[in-house]
This record gives structure tokens, sequence and C-alpha cells, in this order.
């Protein structure tokens, strides 16, 4: 595998991170932590390592000290890594719409359309790259299949939509707007949840600014009323502050993504796909495992399919 540099020219060296972690595991015992803050420590510490060798975060960050491992590893095995992007609710197999929880795009897609939603930070004109569950499925069977057996392979597959399909953030919310607009989500008392176009703002300065205007200063007003008037009922001003630090929260980890200018390069997926095209051709067995992009229609996936698949097998309605 090749080697992995950070901006700086620091190399990742997976031994090392691993003696940095087991010590400072062990000064945290040592100093008699709570399990509590031992966990957040090394959360920190985690972070802290991924940033600096260009990772947004822990996730991504150990799965490529993963495929660092397995590639150091293999001997004479063959490799085929998949790497998926988003991965989304499934286009047809084995039936359109299945989705096990909320995925990534997913929170904000529900979280608009329960009318929660009022501003977020990402770049309209940004690629939102994601894939169908069942055309990832399809790409590793078919990938297993082109090179079991082989010796001394090594294969990468990004498996995505951002070079040969993309469709943006901006269209995306545009989407969302219409389908809720169309079909609105009832609350909990039984109303239509009416919803509006979402502020989206396209840096973190600017989102920063705008949630201190016009939330945190206003939080301010609230946390002096407390002071002044404590028998007041509930905790009004703890309530409104926890929401607005886990908004806070939910942008910094979506940074990375929603302000993401790369396309993936997905040439050696293309061939893939190609090459398993032209065998099904010639054995008239049609398209048994479709992962190409092309065929995806985002309006038509995301309104009759995707969001659909959301309501019914997430939020169960």
């Amino acid at each position: 595998m090749e080697e992995i540099r950070n901006e700086a020219g620091h190399q990742l060296d997976i031994n090392f991170e691993m003696d940095l972690m087991k010590k400072r595991l062990k000064e945290l015992h040592d100093q008699d932590c709570s399990d509590e803050d031992i966990t957040l420590s090394m959360k920190e510490l985690g972070m802290e390592r991924a940033k600096l060798h260009g990772w947004p975060n822990t996730y991504v960050f150990t799965k490529s000290m993963g495929e660092m491992l397995i590639g150091n590893h293999r001997e004479s095995l063959p490799l085929v890594i998949i790497r998926p992007t988003m991965i989304t609710s499934t286009l047809s197999e084995p039936f359109p719409g299945w989705i096990e929880g909320l995925r990534t795009v997913d929170s904000v897609i529900v979280a608009y359309g329960k009318g929660v939603l009022k501003c977020f930070l990402v770049d309209v004109n940004s690629v939102c790259d994601m894939i169908p569950v069942d055309m990832v499925a399809n790409a590793m069977i078919t990938a297993t299949a082109t090179h079991a057996g082989g010796s001394g392979v090594h294969m990468v597959y990004h498996v995505g939509s951002s070079h040969q399909n993309p469709v943006t953030f901006g269209e995306i919310h545009e989407i969302s707007v219409r389908y809720f607009t169309k079909s609105p989500l009832r609350s909990r008392n039984g109303s239509l949840i009416a919803v509006s176009k979402v502020r989206l703002i396209s840096t973190m300065a600017l989102f920063s600014l705008y949630m201190t205007l016009r939330f945190k200063l206003p939080l301010q007003l609230l946390k002096l009323i407390d002071i002044i008037y404590p028998w007041r009922s509930g905790d009004k001003y703890g309530d409104k502050n926890h929401k607005i630090n886990m908004v806070m929260r939910l942008v910094e980890l979506y940074e990375p993504y929603v302000l993401f200018k790369g396309i993936f390069d997905d040439r050696n997926t293309k061939s893939l796909c190609a090459n398993q095209k032209e065998d099904e051709t010639k054995t008239s067995k049609g398209s048994m495992f479709d992962f190409d992009p092309k065929g995806i229609n985002w309006g038509d996936y995301l309104t009759s399919v995707h969001i659909p698949g959301l309501i019914t097998h997430v939020l169960k309605k």
C-alpha cells in the first residue's frame, strides 16, 4: 500500500499510533480517571491524531489504517477494496426503498420533513456523492467473482455517483421541499407539518455568525431572565442551550462532507461495470448485478423510492 503523509509531510505510522494510544490509556488509568473521562479523553486524542493526518474524524482515519494493515499483511492473497460513498436505500433489490436507520444525509432530510431544520451549513453546488446499497452489494459480488483465485491482485473500487451521475446538495434540497410540501409529515397530535425552504449557509464562519446573532445572543437574555426570576418553572435556557450545542456539534461533524469539492475517481468501477454488462449480454441473462450509477434518475429515486423508504422503514409511518 502507498505511504500516507499529511500536508506537512508527516508519515502515518500505525505502530506509533498504537503506542501513543496505549501510553495515553495507561496515564489515564494511573490517574484513576472514571470510565466516562477515559472515554472522552481517548475520543479527543483520536480526533487530534485523525486531523493531524488529514482525516476529518476517527471513523475514516481507522478505515485508512485498516486498509494499510491489510495491504501489509496480505502476502500473496488477492486484495480488493470497495470504497462506497454515502450509502442510501435500495434502488430495486430486495425491494425499492429498504433501509435500516438514518444514514448521513438522511438525518437532514428527516429533520427538514419534521419542520425542525431552519438553517444548515452546506454549499449548494457541492456534489452529494451517494449510492444505493443494492448497487454497493452488486459491485462487491462482481468484484469478488472477477478477482477470485487471483494472485498478487490489488484493486481499489470507488463505488459512488459523483463522477458519472452527480447530484448537488442544492438539488436534493429542492427535491425535499417539493416532496414534503406535497406530502407533509404529521406531528404527534396528528396535525400536518408545514415546511419552508431552509436557510443554506456556505461557510462555517457565516454559519457561526448566524447562530450567534439569531440564537446565542437572544439566549443570553433568557439566561438573564432565569437569574432574575429563578422560581420560573422549567429550565428553558438549559434546554435551548443544549439544542444549540447539539446543532453546532452536528454541523462540525458534517462540515467536511457538505463543503467537500472533490469528485472520486471511479475508472476501475466503471471498467468492472462495463465488463459485467458485456458478460451478461453474451449470456443473455440481463442485468442481474447492476451497479451503474448512470441509470439512476435522482429526482425519481428520491421522490418515489428513498424518502418514502425513510418514512416507512425508519420513521415507521
